[in-house]
C-alpha cells in the first residue's frame, strides 16, 4: 500500500514538473525608437481641369468633329451648330451698319452747311454706333455656332447625336485635362496638427497613391493645398495632393488611397501579438519580478505592420508577455525567458531606424 502511494506521488510530481517546464513563456520590454509608418487616406481623384462644354446658341447639331475618349488640342473645332440663321443676322446687321454710315455722311454734309442742327448729326452718329454694335453681336452669335476646345484634354461622353436640336446652354460633352491629377483626402484634426508641426522636419514630403487594384502609382505626388476650414460634422480637413500623369493612367472621378509617411520620434513600440482586446480596450500582461502576470490596460496611439505605438499604460522598464496571452490569467506565476525588443522587432516587418 505504501509503495503504491509513493509511486502515485512520484508520478504526480513528474507530471507537475513536466507541466511547469512546458509552461515557460517568452517576455520582452517596450522600446523607444525613431521610426515612421505609412498612413493611408481614402481619396477622390480629379483632373486639374475638368469643364462642361455647353452650347451658346440654339440650333441643329450640324457637325461632330470628335469622338468620345479622343484627345484634343486647344482651339480644335469640336462641334458646329447650323449657322444659317446667324449668317443671315450678320448680313442684315452689316447692311444696317452700311446704311447708317451713308446716312451719317449725308447728315455731316448738311450739318457742315448748317442745313440741319448739330443734334441731328449726333443722332446719326449714335445710329451708326448702334448698327456697328449689332454687327459685332451678330458676329459673336455666328462664331458661337463653332464650339472649340479651350485647352488640351480628353473628350468625355457625347450625349447628343448628329442632327439633334440643341438648346442654348445644353450639355455637349465634358473636357478633362489629365496631364496632372488632384487627389483629395480628409485628415483628422490631430493628424493635421501633427503634420503642420512636423512639416519642416519631415525628411520626405512626397506622398504615394494606391490605386483601386491595390497597385501603387509609380509617380509620387506632393501635398500642396490644405483647405481653410474643418468640416464641423466630421472634424476633418481636406488635403489636396498633385500627381503627375504622363501615361494618362488616372482619370477624373477615380478613387484611391493616398499613402503618407508619418515620422515618429521616441515612439514606445510593442509587438501587436503581445496584446489582447476586451470590449474595445487593449491589454497586455505585465510580468513582475516574481514571475506573476497581471493584465494592464494600455492606450494605442497608432498602428503599424505587426506593431503598436503605445500612448499610455506602459514604460520601457515593464516586462510584457510576448507569447501565450491566450493561455494565462491574472495572478498566474510563470517561468519565462527574456527576449530583447530589438531582436523581436528584427523578425517583424517594421525595423527600428
Amino acid at each position: 500500500m505504501g509503495l503504491c502511494v509513493l509511486l502515485c506521488h512520484m508520478s504526480c510530481t513528474s507530471k507537475k514538473q513536466e507541466k511547469e517546464e512546458a509552461a515557460k513563456y517568452t517576455v520582452t520590454t517596450p522600446v523607444k525608437i525613431d521610426t515612421s509608418f505609412t498612413k493611408e487616406y481614402v481619396s477622390q481623384i480629379k483632373s486639374v481641369r475638368n469643364i462642361e462644354i455647353r452650347a451658346l446658341e440654339k440650333g441643329f447639331l450640324q457637325h461632330i468633329y470628335v469622338d468620345e475618349g479622343e484627345s484634343v488640342k486647344a482651339g480644335q473645332l469640336l462641334f458646329k451648330i447650323m449657322p444659317k440663321m446667324y449668317e443671315a443676322e450678320l448680313l442684315k446687321a452689316e447692311a444696317e451698319a452700311k446704311a447708317a454710315e451713308i446716312e451719317l455722311q449725308n447728315t455731316k454734309t448738311l450739318s457742315d452747311k448748317n442745313v440741319i442742327s448739330k443734334n441731328e448729326f449726333a443722332m446719326a452718329q449714335a445710329k451708326l454706333d448702334q448698327a456697328r454694335a449689332e454687327t459685332t453681336l451678330a458676329k459673336f452669335h455666328l462664331s458661337a455656332t463653332e464650339i472649340r476646345a479651350p485647352f488640351d484634354g480628353t473628350i468625355d461622353r457625347i450625349p447628343l447625336k448628329l442632327g439633334s436640336l440643341v438648346d442654348e446652354g445644353e450639355l455637349l460633352t465634358s473636357l478633362s485635362d489629365n496631364s496632372q491629377m488632384f487627389a483629395y483626402f480628409n485628415v483628422s484634426e490631430p493628424e493635421y496638427l501633427d503634420y503642420q508641426i512636423d512639416t519642416k522636419g519631415r525628411g520626405n514630403k512626397k506622398v504615394g497613391l494606391l490605386l483601386a487594384n491595390n497597385q501603387p502609382l509609380k509617380y509620387k505626388g506632393d501635398v500642396e493645398i490644405i483647405e481653410s476650414e474643418f468640416n464641423n460634422e466630421t472634424g476633418n480637413i481636406a488635403f489636396r495632393a498633385r500627381f503627375p500623369n504622363p501615361d494618362r493612367l488616372l482619370k477624373n472621378g477615380e478613387t484611391g488611397k493616398v499613402q503618407m509617411t508619418v515620422p515618429l520620434k521616441n515612439a514606445l513600440i510593442i509587438p501587436q501579438k503581445a496584446t489582447y482586446e476586451i470590449q474595445d480596450k487593449m491589454y497586455v500582461f505585465v510580468v513582475d519580478k516574481n514571475g506573476v502576470v497581471r493584465s494592464k490596460n494600455i492606450t494605442i496611439a497608432s498602428e503599424m505592420p505587426d506593431l503598436y505605438v503605445v500612448a499610455s499604460g506602459l514604460s520601457e522598464n515593464d516586462k510584457i508577455l510576448l507569447e501565450g496571452v491566450q493561455t494565462v490569467k491574472d495572478d498566474d506565476k510563470i517561468k519565462y525567458s527574456y527576449l530583447a525588443p530589438n531582436e523581436v522587432i528584427s523578425h517583424l516587418r517594421l525595423k527600428a531606424e
